[in-house]
C-alpha cells in the first residue's frame, strides 16, 4: 500500500543530512497521514539523505497491534528508513518483543535522542 505524497518534487539534500522522526501519538490516522507519510516520502524522494523513525510512548502498542501500520513500516524499511523504538516505553506497554520481531531496533532511547537533538547535522521532528 504505497501512498504518493502530493507535494513530491525533485530530490534535494541540504546541509542537514539526517531527519529523526519522533512518533509519539497512539492515533492511527495521525500515524498514516503525518508521521509515516512524511518519513517514507522524505526517504523515497531524497528530501533527507538519512531518515530515522523513532517509536516512542503510545505509538508502541498501536504499531504492535496494527497490521496496516506494520505494512507501511515494512515499506519504510525497504526504502532504507532506520527503525528504532524506545525500550522503556515498549516494555511499559509490554510490546518490546513484538516491535523487535518487526525488525525495529529496540533500545533505551534517552541518550540517542539527546545525541540527535545536539547533532547539528540532524533535524528532529515530533509527530
Amino acid at each position: 500500500m504505497s501512498r504518493a505524497c502530493p507535494c513530491a518534487r525533485d530530490s534535494r539534500v541540504t546541509d542537514l543530512d539526517t531527519l529523526a522522526v519522533l512518533w509519539t501519538r497512539g492515533d492511527k490516522e495521525f500515524a498514516e497521514e503525518m508521521a509515516f507519510m512524511y518519513a517514507l516520502n522524505a526517504k523515497k524522494h531524497g528530501w533527507w539523505e538519512n531518515v530515522r523513525l523513532i517509536v516512542w510512548g503510545p505509538s508502541s502498542p498501536l504499531l504492535a497491534d496494527d497490521d496496516e501500520l506494520q505494512e507501511l513500516l515494512a515499506e519504510m524499511d525497504d526504502e532504507g528508513v532506520v527503525l528504532e523504538a524506545c525500550r522503556a516505553c515498549a516494555e511499559n506497554y509490554g510490546v518490546a518483543e513484538d516491535l523487535a520481531d518487526l525488525g525495529i531496533t529496540v533500545e533505551y532511547m534517552g541518550e540517542p535522542l539527546t545525541d540527535y537533538l545536539k547533532d547539528e547535522s540532524t533535524k528532529v521532528v515530533e509527530f
